[in-house]
């Protein structure tokens, strides 16, 4: 019965960390901050690492200072660390821990580029290209792979040329980082 308490907590703000991306997603930056930083106020630094690194790994997506980006980036890579497959499991059963490795690794890369670190960038996409080979053949693991691709090709460039990206996008316009689920 306990457990069966803890797994409805664990789906509620599962839940609530869905309402917020989808204030996001649907433009409301702003209340998707407000609403993430209210839960990870509840969910605090030592909660759920299930809940820290989706919260953490979304949260990043609404700062607009690269080094904060940065910031909730490398708290959802420290939550991932700690997070167990049989904790993944409870909350999805089809979840891969190893899946998510590509994306948070990724999302590193794309924040160490906009703030012209190309060392960190590619050990970050070194990283990321090793665990690829966890993503799916579906559409979200060609999209990991796409922009890793292109990622790696503005790495390749930097301090190479006139062409600076846009605030979060490589020189075409494309973005930096990986699609993130759901969007």
């Amino acid at each position: 019965m306990a457990q069966q308490r803890e797994q409805a907590a664990d789906d509620a703000m599962m839940s609530r960390i869905g309402q917020a991306v989808m204030l996001h997603h649907g433009g409301d930056r702003e209340e998707a901050q407000g609403r993430f930083l209210g839960l990870w106020a509840e969910i605090g630094e030592d909660g759920d690492p299930l809940h820290r690194c989706t919260l953490a790994h979304y949260m990043a997506d609404t700062q607009d200072d690269p080094s904060d980006e940065l910031a909730w980036d490398l708290r959802a890579l420290s939550a991932a660390d700690s997070l167990t497959q049989e904790r993944l499991a409870e909350h999805e059963s089809s979840l891969a821990l190893q899946a998510f490795y590509p994306s948070l690794h990724l999302n590193l890369a794309a924040d160490y580029v906009k703030l012209d670190r190309p060392e960190p960038a590619r050990s970050h996409l070194t990283r990321a290209r090793a665990a690829a080979g966890a993503l799916g053949d579906d559409g979200y693991g060609d999209g990991v792979r796409a922009a890793l691709t292109r990622l790696e090709e503005r790495v390749a460039t930097m301090g190479a040329g006139p062409a600076e990206p846009r605030a979060g996008r490589g020189p075409g316009g494309e973005p930096l980082g990986p699609p993130r689920a759901g969007s």
